[in-house]
């Protein structure tokens, strides 16, 4: 099991805990986080035992080392969530890639759209690419106009990122979700309906 401590990846094995902190005295942190004081080794396991809890290293480099009276296995517990809450809040951005040709037909571009879509839903970016061969260079506004409907399809979850460019023989669009999340798309009757309560 692995826990940050004090900025640093360390894992439970790290710490010296009771009978294995082998030094002649400690300076003692109580369970309430009172200072002690400078006190025996032996006095200092004697108060955690008492206490019904752990004596616990936490400074080894200080002179003499500090040491704190703690629950230990609730200590480890605490930092391996605390940590487990530090990498779910840490959303890993995923560039997804939708590949096009310039004679693409109209219902492979939607099941394309659909894709791009749920992508955009699950916080993904999404790249949009028309790849040229040949004598297709020599009209690249068909591309270019393909990519505008498909931003513009898209415009209730995306947002331009980057906008229509070419890189080599290849046309590309990179779109990136709304912060807000997908606006939900009015039915013609629902329109209707709102506009004509607005009169």
């Amino acid at each position: 099991m692995s826990i940050v401590l004090e900025e640093k990846h360390i894992s439970a094995n790290e710490f010296r805990v009771n009978e294995g902190i082998r030094v002649a005295e400690v300076r003692l942190i109580g369970p309430d986080g009172g200072n002690i004081g400078v006190v025996p080794i032996k006095e200092a396991l004697k108060i955690a035992r008492e206490a019904d809890l752990d004596l616990v290293e936490v400074s080894p480099g200080a002179n003499p080392p500090v040491c704190r009276v703690m629950d230990f296995g609730k200590f480890i517990y605490e930092r391996a969530k605390k940590e487990r809450e530090a990498r779910k809040s840490q959303t890993k951005i995923e560039v997804k890639e939708i590949r096009l040709r310039p004679k693409t037909n109209e219902a492979h571009r939607g099941f394309k759209v659909d894709d791009a879509r749920r992508w955009l839903n699950q916080g993904h970016k999404v790249r949009v690419t028309v790849k040229f061969r040949g004598r297709e260079m020599d009209y690249p506004e068909i591309a270019l106009e393909d990519l505008k409907e498909i931003a513009q399809d898209l415009s209730d979850v995306a947002i331009i990122e980057v906008p229509p460019q070419m890189e080599g023989r290849t046309m590309l669009v990179v779109l990136a979700p709304t912060k807000g999340g997908a606006k939900k798309k009015e039915k013609p009757e629902q329109a209707e309906v709102r506009k004509e309560a607005e009169a």
